[in-house]
């Protein structure tokens, strides 16, 4: 999907974007976290852009369409932040989503180990890489030796980044 294209439908969605670009075979916004007029979420508004039925038919190629939303929102200390088939809460959407056919793939908040909660289609996607790493699995002994591990979730979106050859540009990171 070309960047124009992209922006255009979150202007479209209410949520203009703040900053774009275009890098590694993506395009990318950052924007505000919002909720549509329609009541649609930017989750949402990320999954509904790879199908055909709402805006995947605007790509040259439709069957190619993916996104992958990353939210700064900072992990919410309510109980459903330990549940993964709902997002934290209605301020603290999930964090993480991969979505490919107006379907999310994988989605996940993270840090605190919460990558061992995820929910999608394909939601071991990214297992092996968060195996490797210590994030997750079933004898972790690095967060008992270090309990800050991971808790602002930054090794887990390095390897997001990783993994999706995401530009780190609007990440932030070098």
């Amino acid at each position: 999907m070309t960047l124009p294209t992209l922006s255009g439908i979150y202007a479209e969605a209410g949520c203009p974007a703040r900053t774009v670009g275009e890098s590694s075979g993506w395009s990318w916004v950052t924007h505000d976290a919002y909720t549509a007029p329609t009541g649609e979420t930017a989750w949402e508004l990320a999954r509904n852009i790879t199908g055909r039925r709402y805006y995947a038919n605007r790509a040259s190629d439709p069957d190619r369409v993916e996104t992958v939303l990353l939210a700064s929102t900072p992990a919410c200390p309510c109980p459903h932040g330990q549940n993964y088939m709902v997002p934290h809460c209605a301020e603290h959407p999930f964090q993480f989503a991969y979505s490919r056919g107006g379907f999310e793939q994988t989605y996940f908040n993270f840090g605190r180990r919460r990558e061992s909660r995820r929910g999608g289609g394909m939601a071991d996607l990214l297992v092996r890489e968060l195996l490797d790493a210590g994030i997750v699995g079933r004898d972790i002994p690095r967060y008992d030796s270090d309990p800050g591990f991971n808790a602002d979730g930054a090794e887990t979106v390095r390897i997001i980044v990783d993994h999706f050859g995401l530009p780190s540009a609007p990440l932030g990171l070098s």
